[in-house]
């Protein structure tokens, strides 16, 4: 067998760290105006990409700038127009330090050194950027692992001993709303709960959980001889951005003694604005939440921090004894608080971008989001082509291109066409959603990239499209 390969010697790495820092410049260039189209990988990538597993080393340059190939024919939502789902937006601070993490692989799993007191540092920081009077927290790979890390809190809390002996034939139950994301339905799923134990609470008319329903299910369950193991809350929801009235939810929740966790992987970091703050009232109640700092705060994926308003509940949740992951004394690992084993140092992204930018900067970027959200509700309304499906309460708007004579069903079906061709076409991208039975565009907006008069291109991209297609004469010119 062959000895591995040494390091690259100090002139080759001198070169290829030459090469990064170029492709990094150009790309950060590129992210600072929308593209002219969608690019597509060429032929001669595509079928370097269906080749075998190479045996021989290659050469370090060349694989590097294919690799730059790839990512440049893909699609990107560091990119201004990049505007559905909600996307994360590529601060080139996240940038340096995923670079540095990474070289230095730190694992938060075990005691790690100076970086457990940045983990905590950056913990305590999105904490008091959100306004949550945490106690513990930790970071995690997404909003759908801190979902389920809160809700095993919450279930040994309701349940104690399931992490043990399972639920044992106690029926269990966890309330959320109509538009709550699916990563709950998965954390119920995963617990061992079973999805018959969610609740759907219907929603009010600015689709909001309706708190009475809520406490009329918690009464009625109780009485069926059921636990109620966690209320979710919603703090703005992935289809249309709506904050569920949290006061109004923790008074319930109080009342029935029932944990209660808030989900805001998305909407959270609004709090912090002076726009927003009151949609959040009653936030410092929860016993737990939910941010995902690869949407709103800007760093790459995956980075969510999932916060306790006490200590205790994760280490009844993990903790653990191990032969190979000894104890000193009474102190726990990390890993005893948290689900995942091996943890990388996700939080140096928050902390290294909250350190060089400022809580302030981060505040007006977020405004100026919103903003944006309100421009294009303004400009649909004001547009004969288009129709505004809700008022929205954060970043994200949905709305859709009205053809005259197009029957409910035409139109749903129109408006699909629309926003594949829009994705075709490259200089906005959207996706589909479906609000009220209704297909529709959403936009949402959380890049600090996006100027406002980049808003109205949203809408006459949209139309020019829209328009080509129901007339039948399709996309033409450049933007096939």
């Amino acid at each position: 067998m062959p000895p591995c390969g040494p390091p690259a010697a100090p002139a080759e790495r001198a070169e290829i760290l030459d090469d990064l820092r170029r492709y990094l410049a150009t790309a950060w260039e590129s992210f600072d105006r929308p593209r002219p189209s969608e690019p597509h990988p060429d032929a001669e990538l595509v079928g370097r990409l269906g080749g075998a597993l190479p045996e021989l080393p290659g050469e370090t340059r060349a694989a590097l700038d294919d690799a730059v190939r790839v990512l440049e024919a893909s699609v990107s939502p560091s990119r201004p127009l990049f505007l559905a789902y909600v996307g994360s937006t590529g601060l080139e601070t996240g940038v340096l330090a995923s670079a540095l993490s990474a070289a230095y692989d730190a694992n938060l799993a075990t005691a790690a050194g100076a970086a457990d007191l940045l983990d905590e540092q950056a913990v305590r920081w999105v904490a008091e950027f959100v306004g949550y009077p945490v106690a513990e927290g930790h970071f995690t790979s997404g909003g759908q692992t801190s979902n389920f890390t809160a809700l095993l809190a919450a279930r040994e809390q309701a349940l104690p001993g399931a992490r043990e002996h399972g639920v044992a034939g106690r029926r269990a139950t966890v309330y959320c709303s109509d538009e709550a994301h699916h990563s709950v339905v998965r954390a119920v799923e995963a617990a061992g709960l079973g999805r018959r134990a969610l609740r759907r609470i219907p929603t009010d008319g600015q689709r909001r959980m309706r708190a009475d329903l809520l406490r009329a299910a918690l009464v009625r369950d109780r009485a069926e001889g059921c636990t109620p193991v966690a209320v979710v809350a919603t703090a703005g929801t992935t289809l249309t951005g709506a904050v569920d009235p949290l006061a109004a939810i923790a008074d319930v929740c109080e009342r029935e003694g029932v944990w209660l966790h808030v989900d805001g992987a998305y909407g959270l970091p609004a709090a912090a604005t002076r726009t927003a703050a009151h949609l959040f009232a009653g936030l410092d109640r929860a016993d737990s939440v939910t941010v995902d700092a690869h949407k709103w705060l800007g760093v790459q994926k995956s980075c969510s921090v999932v916060m306790l308003r006490r200590r205790g509940p994760l280490r009844a949740a993990f903790g653990h004894e191990e032969r190979y992951m000894l104890h000193q004394e009474d102190t726990g690992n990390p890993v005893d608080h948290t689900f995942e084993y091996s943890r990388p140092f996700r939080s140096l992204r928050v902390w290294l971008s909250l350190r060089v930018h400022g809580a302030d900067r981060f505040r007006a970027w977020i405004e100026r989001t919103l903003a944006h959200a309100a421009l294009l509700a303004d400009e649909v309304r004001a547009h004969a082509s288009f129709e505004l499906l809700h008022e929205p309460m954060l970043s994200t708007v949905c709305f859709r291109h009205v053809v005259p004579g197009l029957a409910d069903a035409e139109l749903d079906a129109h408006n699909e066409r629309l926003a594949r061709a829009l994705q075709a076409d490259g200089r906005v991208f959207l996706a589909p959603a479906v609000v009220d039975g209704r297909t529709c565009l959403r936009v949402c907006f959380v890049n600090f990239r996006t100027a406002p008069d980049a808003v109205k291109t949203v809408l006459e991209v949209a139309d020019e499209l829209g328009l080509a297609l129901a007339t039948g004469s399709g996309v033409t010119g450049a933007h096939l």
